[in-house]
């Protein structure tokens, strides 16, 4: 199945890389879709245009990309977190037989709730709300994503310009990509770093309120997501901002920051209080404090092994995670790890067709624009190398950077070879039209991994399938699951609804019969059902009496 999985996203990349040699002897340069694009461009509405369009064209492929189905801990972990918020709490108590239903990426002690920050969670239970699908969510921060990224780019680049790369964030992040078919997030993410870049050339000229209050925004959107990278990714903004301002105008600056970033910040420090039991203790850090082995940063010495209750919590943090991060503190390890990240980053951001205006966009370096985007990297990449973790959100917050650089790129382009200049961001176009073709084929294509534009990281668990099947029998159940030696950590069963007690289904570890006794003493108006999802086909029975 690996196997092909690669075959068919190296497919997709060939088939971008031959049509892209060919963009290369291109003489048409599009004059009708150009003014069309630029009459849109130079509209007051243009932001909003590719907000709009970026949610209508997800909301097109829901017949061939349907509402995405949670399969990896961080997504159940974000789903906690919007099911928690939905129900007007910011956390739950937590449950007296918590033990059963310990699992990954997600607090039990001081309080039952996620250990990630709160928007991501918050904007899918708006969704649980206003729609009933936490989907919803999905697609409005998408479409925030690219009116955002619209915005941003026009503080660097001629409106039409801008409105290009809009267009490429339309295509490439909102259609396919796990940021727009998965509760992972990462658009979010991207909007904050949008909104704060855009107002950096902005700010350094005229300093208006508003252009602040956005800054503001962004990095309040930063620290509600992408904290760490999020942080790195402000200082560059910053540096950035008092590099070029002669006259820093900080009588506009500032107390905008102050009418933003204060009650952020006391929100913030209420809800950790409330979650994690301190106002100064910050998410992820109870959790990788409780059962990590590995650390955040590479510099840090890992930490001792806790005692574990479940053997696929051990094998995912004491056994797969600690020999990543053990093998990442050596030379040889961190240069594998370093490689690896470059080439996540490059299949999902960038890809055959924008290699080519990545690349020219170095022959820029004198232009100021440049310089600015260089140091901006530079401090994203000094981030990132501190850690052993890498995938595509993570550079979320600099989404609005990389796109400035490929616009660069294909500006010089425009200059040079017109015509390939034109027909780049017409084969990404074409692109998408080719993956929608391979959903429509009669063809089981796999687009699963690694990360692209075309392609989600989606772990095939039939959780789904089972709780639909317990749903249509009606009543309350309670599901033991019990995997086999040398399950995978990574296709975790055991996740729970905010408020366990009353949910339709409730999900438990197997802790023998005695164990097991606790919960059916607990539960004991519920049908109890043994899960071996280890077992081919898949195995769920009544749980046997006795036990």
């Amino acid at each position: 199945m690996q196997v092909l999985v690669w075959t068919w996203v190296n497919l997709l990349f060939v088939v971008e890389a031959g049509l892209t040699m060919l963009a290369f002897g291109c003489t048409c340069q599009f004059k009708a879709v150009r003014q069309l694009l630029g009459r849109l461009a130079c509209s007051r509405m243009a932001p909003l245009i590719a907000g709009v369009l970026a949610i209508t064209l997800r909301l097109a492929m829901l017949p061939i990309e349907p509402v995405p189905v949670p399969g990896v801990h961080d997504e159940f972990s974000y789903l906690l977190a919007a099911d928690t918020f939905a129900h007007g709490r910011l956390a739950n108590p937590t449950h007296p037989l918590w033990q059963h239903f310990e699992t990954m990426q997600i607090e039990h002690v001081p309080t039952y709730a996620s250990m990630y920050p709160p928007l991501q969670g918050l904007l899918l239970a708006a969704g649980i709300l206003t729609t009933g699908v936490p989907f919803a969510g999905i697609c409005f921060e998408i479409g925030m994503m690219c009116a955002a990224l619209c915005w941003g780019l026009r503080g660097w680049f001629p409106p039409g310009w801008a409105f290009v790369g809009a267009m490429l964030a339309v295509l490439r992040l909102s259609m396919f990509s796990y940021w727009a078919d998965s509760y992972w997030g990462g658009a979010l993410a991207a909007a904050g770093g949008a909104l704060l870049f855009g107002a950096v050339p902005r700010l350094i000229g005229r300093a208006r309120l508003r252009d602040a209050l956005l800054a503001a925004v962004g990095i309040a959107i930063l620290a509600n997501t992408r904290p760490y990278e999020g942080f790195a990714f402000s200082f560059a903004a910053g540096f950035l901002l008092l590099a070029g301002a002669r006259h820093p105008k900080l009588r506009v600056v500032l107390p905008a920051f102050a009418a933003v970033l204060v009650p952020v910040v006391a929100c913030m420090a209420y809800y950790n209080w409330r979650v994690f039991g301190s106002p100064t203790t910050l998410p992820y850090s109870i959790n990788r404090a409780t059962y990590a082995v590995a650390r955040v940063f590479l510099f840090q010495a890992p930490l001792p092994q806790p005692h574990y209750r479940h053997q696929s919590l051990y094998d995912y943090y004491a056994v797969w995670e600690a020999a990543y991060f053990l093998h990442a503190r050596t030379l040889v390890g961190y240069l594998e790890v370093s490689l690896s990240k470059l080439q996540a980053f490059w299949q999902f951001f960038v890809g055959p067709a924008l290699t080519v205006p990545l690349v020219a966009a170095a022959f820029t370096w004198r232009s100021r624009r440049t310089r600015a985007l260089l140091l901006t990297a530079a401090f994203m990449a000094a981030a990132a190398s501190l850690t052993p973790w890498y995938m595509p959100h993570y550079s979320a917050p600099a989404t609005v950077a990389i796109l400035a650089w490929i616009l660069q790129g294909l500006r010089a382009l425009r200059r040079w070879r017109p015509g390939l200049a034109a027909a780049i961001p017409a084969v990404c176009t074409l692109m998408v039209g080719i993956r929608i073709g391979m959903a429509l084929l009669p063809i089981p294509f796999v687009l699963t991994y690694p990360m692209t534009w075309a392609a989600t990281w989606s772990p095939h668990l039939e959780r789904g399938a089972i709780a639909q099947r317990l749903h249509a029998a009606g009543g309350r159940h309670l599901v033991i699951v019990r995997y086999q030696p040398k399950h995978d950590p990574f296709k975790e069963y055991v996740f729970n609804d905010a408020d366990i007690d009353r949910s339709e289904i409730v999900w438990a570890h197997d802790m023998g019969p005695a164990g097991n006794a606790e919960l059916l003493r607990y539960f004991p108006s519920r049908r109890v059902w043994l899960l071996e999802p280890d077992r081919r086909p898949i195995q769920l029975t009544p749980y046997p009496a006795g036990q």
